[in-house]
């Protein structure tokens, strides 16, 4: 490792200390590494647009931001939440199986674990802690936990920032999330189970049954997102990058169709999107100059040797770096890790012959728990300043549903077809 690397990661950790924006920092340090090596400057803005430019895929990303920013704001999450409870809310708990289902619907709508948390996860809440049925930590905890869900079921706004660092089929990676997903709430809905029957949790009033028609009816033009999504990528009609379009699209006609919006709110929706949108787009661009001094100095090549030498098998190299980013999700911003950390394993698991599908998913997972655990726990810092909910009794009530979510990341590592079989049933080739 050079002395200028060195100074590059020493400037990126001192502006993170000081709290500046983690984009600032990696900017800092690129430039702090160019100086050091004796280079232009100026390469890092041709870095950067360059970057910019030649990133296609990039263009869902602000497109899915302006989606799940519309579908939060509009009258939309009210029409989940009453079908969900007139499915689940008589059974034991059920406002917090409610909390797990309407994170599955709206993570095929948003593609974002702190949307997930800030929007519907807050109403979720409100509810379950509303006549102190649950306490605020468990609700806390289990809106947390539950929002994880949002990046992997499709569309995915991780998935599509990894698609941009590995040169993965976007579609495929869609799919390849849709199983995992479902088997993240599935464990999520045993932890309520098996909580509910040692707490006593309370039940819902059933709904009548000549209602339930009218409630599903209300509730199910939103479900109709992810189908259209995958239905129109993988009929080609229309790219990836074009479904994000079509996804903006759709929550605008939906809110048009349930008047849910006027026009001065959409004015504030839009002004959120586009500061959300040039947040994460920052980011990116400050990455591109932190992987062209990666890149320089041939770290890729050196961890892929590093993986050969030691002559790992597939399933030790996914263990490993399982063990890896759950650490680093521990400290580190998840679009960090995306766009500086996974490029650094890539090339390793290629040579390992590891699916970067396959590969994809399970970072993606690994990084959602990642927003959870302690000490920097993202979607706990979310409740705790939208709610004022206590950090340390989140950090508790969330171990059991924590547990429960390590299992399914252990389950997809150890068994590639959990992730792969959807993909492949659609023309997927393994790679």
């Amino acid at each position: 490792m050079s002395n200028a690397l060195i100074l590059m990661l020493a400037v990126m950790g001192g502006t993170m200390l000081l709290r500046a924006p983690i984009s600032f920092g990696m900017l800092a340090g690129g430039v702090a590494y160019l100086i050091a090596k004796g280079q232009d400057v100026g390469l890092m803005a041709e870095q950067v647009l360059n970057g910019l430019y030649n990133s296609y895929v990039l263009l869902a990303v602000p497109l899915f931001i302006l989606a799940a920013s519309i579908m939060n704001a509009g009258a939309i999450s009210e029409r989940l939440f009453a079908m969900a409870i007139a499915l689940v809310g008589h059974f034991r708990g059920g406002l917090a199986y409610v909390n797990v289902i309407v994170s599955v619907i709206f993570s095929g709508m948003s593609g974002s674990a702190i949307a997930d948390a800030a929007g519907p996860g807050l109403v979720s809440m409100r509810m379950m802690t509303d006549k102190k049925r649950f306490t605020p930590e468990f609700a806390g905890a289990l809106t947390a936990c539950s929002s994880t869900i949002g990046p992997i079921i499709p569309p995915s706004i991780p998935m599509v920032i990894y698609a941009l660092v590995s040169g993965s089929s976007v579609g495929a990676l869609f799919l390849g999330g849709v199983v995992p997903g479902f088997l993240m709430a599935f464990s999520l809905m045993v932890g309520i189970y098996i909580l509910g029957r040692i707490h006593d949790f309370p039940r819902e009033e059933r709904t009548h049954f000549r209602d339930m028609p009218k409630v599903v009816l209300q509730g199910f033009l939103p479900l109709t997102l992810p189908i259209v999504l995958l239905g129109g990528i993988y009929s080609g009609v229309f790219t990836p990058t074009e479904a994000a379009a079509v996804a903006a699209m759709h929550a605008i006609l939906l809110t048009i169709y349930y008047r849910s919006l006027t026009w001065q709110r959409m004015w504030h929706v839009l002004q959120e999107s586009l500061r959300q949108s040039a947040s994460v787009t920052l980011i990116v661009a400050s990455a591109f100059i932190m992987n062209y001094a990666i890149a320089s100095e041939q770290i890729p090549d050196l961890v892929a040797q590093w993986f050969t030498q030691h002559e790992f098998t597939k399933l030790q190299f996914l263990l490993l770096a399982n063990l890896v980013f759950l650490v680093l999700g521990c400290f580190l911003d998840t679009s960090t890790m995306l766009l500086v950390l996974v490029p650094l394993l890539i090339p390793s698991a290629k040579i390992m012959g590891v699916d970067l599908v396959h590969f994809g998913v399970v970072v993606v997972v690994n990084m959602m728990i990642g927003l959870v655990t302690p000490p920097f726990g993202m979607l706990l810092f979310v409740i705790n300043a939208l709610t004022g909910t206590s950090l340390k009794g989140m950090i508790r009530q969330s171990l059991p549903f924590m547990a429960l979510l390590l299992i399914s990341l252990l389950l997809m590592t150890l068994f590639p077809q959990i992730v792969l079989w959807l993909p492949q049933s659609m023309g997927y080739a393994t790679q």
